[in-house]
């Protein structure tokens, strides 16, 4: 059997490649891949990454095709989701509780989420029902959404900025308010532009308090009008360089949340670790690898608690992939969220 994939680097070089199925491992499954979002970080390949081509896309859904003889956790026709990292549950760290800090993971194999095919290990699945394949494809970002927020620790009716409103930005702002959050204000790009005015529909949508236009008004002038001292948390979804401005607005003994990241040679900042320490403010990077939170992720689909529908407004096809990017890229096209459906 040949399975085609996606891999792409910097110019919206992206290209098909094909390889031969092969035989199962006594523990490994084979799936057809149903649905497959575009990432962040998938755009930053293609836009950016000037290396050897990357396999595009881990934001997966798929049915059970084939299992291995040692199977027992799932079988054909079952609908999982595939993770991108797996913890391997044997290490100290998994072994201690710290799974999360697992560093033996089990990966995709260089195998795209954008393809046809994938064969993985068992435990790198997790079942689903009651959702369709694209909107379980979002499990994967909102766990990187969910684990943000938890991190960041948010008092109960405490006040929360989100600085980025891309996908991850949106989910993000949501779950804070699904944990509690009094307040949650987002940043973003002017709604005089078709991109702007989608994602904050959707950022009003799922509950947000205030949306903030980068382009016309300051974050920090808006935000210390309302809260003099500055607001308990702030979660940057964006690039590094916007934990500038969480400097700027987070209260003293704040809680900083950061998983933004840039490929393109923006990753490195400068901070000023006096201000940190005199004002007590803590700066948590948080990373959803192993695969963290999944199941919750799902949950949170299928009750309807995050609605899919928000943000997903275009499907694909493997032969619409470097248009559908582009599109993403210029900001021509009101695209939120797209996924490639097989």
């Amino acid at each position: 059997m040949i399975s085609r994939g996606l891999f792409g680097k910097k110019g919206l070089a992206i290209e098909v490649r094909e390889n031969e199925i092969r035989a199962l491992a006594e523990d490994e499954v084979l799936v057809q891949i149903k649905a497959c979002g575009v990432c962040g970080t998938d755009i930053n390949f293609v836009r950016d990454w000037d290396e050897d081509p990357m396999p595009l896309g881990h934001e997966i859904s798929a049915q059970v095709m084939e299992i291995g003889k040692n199977v027992t956790s799932v079988k054909p026709g079952d609908n999982v989701i595939v993770e991108d990292c797996t913890m391997c549950g044997v290490c100290e760290d998994c072994k201690t509780g710290r799974s999360d800090l697992c560093r033996n993971m089990i990966d995709m194999n260089g195998q795209p989420g954008m393809g046809d095919y994938m064969v993985v290990k068992h435990n790198s699945l997790d079942k689903f029902e009651g959702l369709d394949y694209v909107s379980a494809s979002l499990t994967e970002p909102l766990a990187v959404a969910l684990s943000s927020v938890l991190h960041a620790d948010i008092p109960l009716g405490g006040s929360v900025v989100v600085l980025g409103n891309g996908p991850l930005g949106i989910m993000t702002a949501k779950v804070a308010k699904l944990r509690g959050a009094g307040y949650v204000a987002i940043t973003g790009l002017s709604d005089k532009v078709p991109l702007g005015a989608a994602r904050k529909e959707a950022a009003i949508k799922f509950g947000c308090d205030q949306y903030i236009d980068i382009e016309a008004e300051s974050v920090e002038d808006v935000i210390k009008s309302k809260f003099s001292s500055g607001v308990d948390r702030v979660i940057v979804s964006s690039p590094p360089e916007s934990i500038y401005d969480a400097l700027k607005i987070i209260r003293f003994g704040g809680n900083i949340t950061f998983f933004g990241l840039h490929f393109g040679g923006k990753s490195v900042i400068s901070i000023d670790i006096n201000d940190l320490v005199f004002r007590k403010i803590r700066l948590t990077p948080t990373f959803a690898e192993p695969a963290i939170n999944f199941p919750l992720s799902t949950k949170l689909l299928r009750e309807g608690l995050v609605d899919a529908s928000v943000l997903i407004n275009r499907t694909f096809k493997m032969n619409e992939a470097k248009q559908t990017m582009k599109s993403i890229i210029d900001c021509t096209e009101p695209i939120i969220k797209a996924v490639m459906v097989g």
